[in-house]
Protein backbone atom coordinates (compact mmCIF):
# COMPACT_ATOMS: atom_id res chain seq x y z
CA UNK A 1 0.00 0.00 0.00
CA UNK A 2 1.36 3.80 -0.29
CA UNK A 3 0.62 4.71 3.26
CA UNK A 4 3.39 5.71 5.45
CA UNK A 5 3.61 2.11 6.81
CA UNK A 6 3.16 -0.19 3.69
CA UNK A 7 2.53 -3.25 3.31
CA UNK A 8 3.30 -5.80 0.80
CA UNK A 9 0.82 -9.03 -0.66
CA UNK A 10 2.33 -12.30 -0.54
CA UNK A 11 0.07 -15.03 -2.77
CA UNK A 12 0.38 -18.63 -3.85
CA UNK A 13 -1.79 -20.64 -5.42
CA UNK A 14 -2.89 -23.87 -7.16
CA UNK A 15 -5.62 -24.79 -9.20
CA UNK A 16 -7.40 -27.95 -9.51
CA UNK A 17 -6.76 -30.16 -13.43
CA UNK A 18 -4.31 -30.08 -15.65
CA UNK A 19 -3.73 -28.31 -19.27
CA UNK A 20 -5.90 -25.88 -20.68
CA UNK A 21 -9.16 -25.73 -17.91
CA UNK A 22 -6.47 -25.76 -15.26
CA UNK A 23 -4.13 -22.50 -17.15
CA UNK A 24 -7.44 -20.52 -17.61
CA UNK A 25 -8.46 -21.01 -13.84
CA UNK A 26 -4.86 -19.76 -12.95
CA UNK A 27 -5.48 -16.53 -15.22
CA UNK A 28 -8.63 -15.82 -13.71
CA UNK A 29 -7.41 -16.05 -10.50
CA UNK A 30 -4.34 -13.70 -11.09
CA UNK A 31 -6.62 -11.33 -13.06
CA UNK A 32 -9.49 -11.70 -9.77
CA UNK A 33 -6.66 -11.34 -7.35
CA UNK A 34 -4.48 -8.48 -9.13
CA UNK A 35 -8.16 -6.58 -9.57
CA UNK A 36 -9.43 -6.69 -6.26
CA UNK A 37 -5.93 -6.25 -4.76
CA UNK A 38 -5.99 -3.23 -5.91
CA UNK A 39 -9.35 -2.03 -3.51
CA UNK A 40 -8.71 -1.25 -0.09
CA UNK A 41 -10.23 -4.13 1.72
CA UNK A 42 -9.30 -6.19 4.70
CA UNK A 43 -7.03 -9.25 3.55
CA UNK A 44 -10.24 -11.57 4.67
CA UNK A 45 -13.06 -9.47 2.89
CA UNK A 46 -10.36 -9.86 0.06
CA UNK A 47 -10.49 -13.73 -0.01
CA UNK A 48 -14.01 -13.68 0.14
CA UNK A 49 -14.66 -11.38 -2.89
CA UNK A 50 -11.75 -13.90 -4.51
CA UNK A 51 -14.13 -17.04 -3.23
CA UNK A 52 -17.31 -15.30 -4.92
CA UNK A 53 -15.34 -14.74 -8.24
CA UNK A 54 -14.03 -18.62 -8.31
CA UNK A 55 -17.62 -19.60 -7.15
CA UNK A 56 -18.89 -18.09 -10.50
CA UNK A 57 -16.52 -20.21 -12.52
CA UNK A 58 -15.82 -23.28 -10.70
CA UNK A 59 -18.66 -25.48 -12.43
CA UNK A 60 -20.26 -25.81 -8.88
CA UNK A 61 -17.34 -26.20 -7.24
CA UNK A 62 -15.57 -29.02 -9.54
CA UNK A 63 -12.77 -25.80 -10.33
CA UNK A 64 -11.51 -25.14 -7.39
CA UNK A 65 -8.16 -23.65 -6.18
CA UNK A 66 -5.70 -23.50 -3.04
CA UNK A 67 -4.51 -20.85 -2.51
CA UNK A 68 -2.10 -18.98 0.40
CA UNK A 69 -2.82 -15.23 0.61
CA UNK A 70 -1.17 -13.25 3.33
CA UNK A 71 -0.21 -9.61 4.31
CA UNK A 72 3.04 -8.41 5.86
CA UNK A 73 3.15 -5.21 7.49
CA UNK A 74 7.58 -4.64 8.19
CA UNK A 75 6.83 -1.89 10.64
CA UNK A 76 5.01 -3.97 12.99
CA UNK A 77 6.87 -7.44 11.79
CA UNK A 78 3.29 -8.71 11.49
CA UNK A 79 2.00 -11.58 8.71
CA UNK A 80 -1.49 -11.74 8.35
CA UNK A 81 -2.77 -14.56 6.13
CA UNK A 82 -5.81 -17.15 5.33
CA UNK A 83 -5.02 -20.68 4.00
CA UNK A 84 -7.63 -21.55 1.84
CA UNK A 85 -7.43 -25.52 1.50
CA UNK A 86 -3.63 -25.11 0.66
CA UNK A 87 -0.37 -26.81 1.89
CA UNK A 88 0.59 -25.44 5.28
CA UNK A 89 3.39 -22.90 5.33
CA UNK A 90 5.81 -23.20 7.03
CA UNK A 91 6.94 -20.48 9.21
CA UNK A 92 10.72 -21.64 10.59
CA UNK A 93 12.19 -18.86 13.35
CA UNK A 94 15.38 -17.92 13.58
CA UNK A 95 15.21 -20.07 17.36
CA UNK A 96 15.05 -23.15 15.00
CA UNK A 97 11.18 -23.34 15.77
CA UNK A 98 8.85 -24.24 13.46
CA UNK A 99 5.25 -23.00 13.30
CA UNK A 100 2.50 -24.13 10.98
CA UNK A 101 -0.03 -21.15 9.07
CA UNK A 102 -2.97 -23.40 8.83
CA UNK A 103 -5.35 -20.55 9.70
CA UNK A 104 -8.10 -19.73 6.97
CA UNK A 105 -10.59 -22.38 5.13
CA UNK A 106 -12.08 -24.34 2.06
CA UNK A 107 -10.07 -24.11 -1.19
CA UNK A 108 -11.38 -21.13 -3.27
CA UNK A 109 -14.67 -21.45 -5.71
CA UNK A 110 -16.03 -24.55 -3.66
CA UNK A 111 -18.60 -22.70 -2.10
CA UNK A 112 -19.62 -19.10 -2.04
CA UNK A 113 -21.02 -18.90 1.32
CA UNK A 114 -17.42 -20.14 2.64
CA UNK A 115 -16.10 -18.58 5.77
CA UNK A 116 -12.01 -17.47 6.34
CA UNK A 117 -10.53 -17.33 9.04
CA UNK A 118 -7.04 -15.07 9.14
CA UNK A 119 -4.10 -15.83 10.99
CA UNK A 120 -1.16 -13.14 12.59
CA UNK A 121 2.09 -14.23 13.29
CA UNK A 122 5.54 -12.12 14.38
CA UNK A 123 8.05 -12.21 11.45
CA UNK A 124 11.51 -11.27 12.71
CA UNK A 125 14.71 -10.92 11.35
CA UNK A 126 16.03 -14.17 10.06
CA UNK A 127 12.64 -16.25 9.57
CA UNK A 128 12.05 -17.93 6.99
CA UNK A 129 8.85 -18.20 5.44
CA UNK A 130 8.16 -21.66 2.64
CA UNK A 131 4.84 -21.73 1.21
CA UNK A 132 4.60 -24.16 -1.52
CA UNK A 133 2.82 -26.37 -3.23
CA UNK A 134 1.77 -30.44 -3.56
CA UNK A 135 3.94 -30.60 -6.28
CA UNK A 136 6.73 -30.33 -3.45
CA UNK A 137 5.93 -32.48 -0.48
CA UNK A 138 3.88 -35.22 -2.60
CA UNK A 139 6.72 -35.94 -5.58
CA UNK A 140 7.56 -39.50 -5.74
CA UNK A 141 10.67 -41.77 -6.70
CA UNK A 142 11.14 -44.81 -8.24
CA UNK A 143 9.64 -47.00 -5.39
CA UNK A 144 6.83 -44.75 -5.26
CA UNK A 145 7.88 -42.90 -1.79
CA UNK A 146 7.13 -39.23 -1.37
CA UNK A 147 9.66 -36.40 -0.69
CA UNK A 148 7.78 -35.27 2.50
CA UNK A 149 7.48 -32.10 4.49
CA UNK A 150 10.08 -33.81 6.71
CA UNK A 151 12.68 -33.71 4.31
CA UNK A 152 12.30 -30.16 3.27
CA UNK A 153 12.30 -28.76 6.93
CA UNK A 154 15.87 -30.65 6.86
CA UNK A 155 16.95 -29.13 3.69
CA UNK A 156 15.49 -25.46 5.34
CA UNK A 157 17.59 -26.29 8.78
CA UNK A 158 20.63 -27.50 7.53
CA UNK A 159 21.21 -24.06 5.64
CA UNK A 160 19.56 -20.69 7.63
CA UNK A 161 22.68 -18.68 6.74
CA UNK A 162 21.97 -18.97 3.04
CA UNK A 163 19.90 -16.23 0.91
CA UNK A 164 16.64 -17.09 -0.34
CA UNK A 165 17.97 -17.64 -3.88
CA UNK A 166 20.31 -20.33 -2.81
CA UNK A 167 18.10 -22.30 -0.61
CA UNK A 168 15.37 -23.01 -3.04
CA UNK A 169 18.88 -24.41 -5.19
CA UNK A 170 18.99 -26.50 -2.66
CA UNK A 171 15.96 -27.99 -2.19
CA UNK A 172 15.52 -28.16 -6.18
CA UNK A 173 18.75 -30.23 -6.60
CA UNK A 174 17.72 -32.35 -3.12
CA UNK A 175 14.03 -32.66 -5.06
CA UNK A 176 15.40 -33.58 -8.27
CA UNK A 177 17.96 -36.48 -6.94
CA UNK A 178 15.38 -37.92 -4.89
CA UNK A 179 12.95 -38.31 -7.63
CA UNK A 180 15.96 -38.61 -9.80
CA UNK A 181 14.03 -39.98 -13.09
CA UNK A 182 10.36 -41.21 -11.69
CA UNK A 183 7.58 -39.04 -14.30
CA UNK A 184 6.08 -36.33 -11.75
CA UNK A 185 2.60 -35.49 -12.00
CA UNK A 186 2.00 -32.38 -10.53
CA UNK A 187 4.17 -28.80 -11.54
CA UNK A 188 6.30 -28.08 -8.02
CA UNK A 189 6.04 -24.35 -6.72
CA UNK A 190 8.39 -23.13 -4.08
CA UNK A 191 8.47 -19.98 -2.66
CA UNK A 192 10.96 -18.66 0.39
CA UNK A 193 11.45 -15.45 1.93
CA UNK A 194 13.85 -14.73 4.51
CA UNK A 195 12.91 -11.75 6.80
CA UNK A 196 15.60 -9.31 6.79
Amino acid sequence: SASANPSYLIAVADVAGKSIPAALLMATFQASFKTLSATPSSLPELVESMNSYACSNSQGGVRFTTAFLAEYEPATRTLTYINAGHNRPILRHSSGSIERLDAGGLPLGITADAIYQSGTVTWETADWLVVFTDGVVEAVNEPGADYGEARLIAILNAGTETSPVKMLSRIMVDLDLFVGNTPQHDDITCLLIKAV
